[in-house]
């Protein structure tokens, strides 16, 4: 099971608004320049459990001024971390929050792991209910800091239920990124 590196309560950073950070630990990309190389590490922070990070989730998601989630890391969609990256986008869901996930996947690379492993049913929920997938790996080449929700220029801000209901690419606010 995956384990939490830390839970940011009040994040502006890392999607629109005021939003829940949710850092997991553990990573396979190891970005040179990347800000967190502590969260490559899988045993980094405390144990994700059902009884004990879910219902501290819930209970800031119960704050007015909360638009959503965003879970990041470390790797989220890398498969020790599927099971707790499921059950954030659930329990944000159910509280009528959106939900946001940073990945140094593509989502191309994402689609080929599903096609790859047909059964690999996390994967395929977390890409179905995250409503925006920042993808690509932090390059250090490319970094910007004026870049609005990303770090490098490389990293596409997908707007995922678009994108599955028009069944084409579609970039979040229509791609114009300050």
């Amino acid at each position: 099971m995956s384990n939490i590196a830390k839970i940011k309560e009040f994040d502006i950073a890392d999607g629109p608004g005021v939003r829940i950070g949710v850092f997991l630990s553990g990573c396979p990309h190891h970005c040179p320049g990347c800000f967190n190389q502590e969260l490559w590490d899988y045993n980094y922070g405390e144990p994700f459990t059902i009884e004990k990070t879910l219902p501290k989730i819930e209970e800031l998601l119960t704050r007015p001024y909360i638009s959503g989630v965003t879970i990041l890391g470390g790797e989220p969609l890398c498969d020790e971390n599927l099971p707790a990256t499921c059950w954030l986008v659930h329990t944000a869901h159910q509280n009528h929050k959106d939900v946001w996930i940073y990945t140094g996947y593509t989502l191309d690379e994402l689609c080929n792991r599903v096609i790859e492993v047909p059964m690999n049913i996390l994967l395929c929920l977390a890409l179905k209910e995250v409503d925006v997938l920042v993808d690509g790996r932090f390059d250090q080449s490319l970094a910007d800091k004026r870049l609005q929700f990303r770090g490098s220029s490389n990293q596409r801000i997908i707007d995922m239920q678009k994108t599955i209901s028009e069944k084409s690419l579609v970039l979040w606010n229509g791609g114009d990124y300050p």
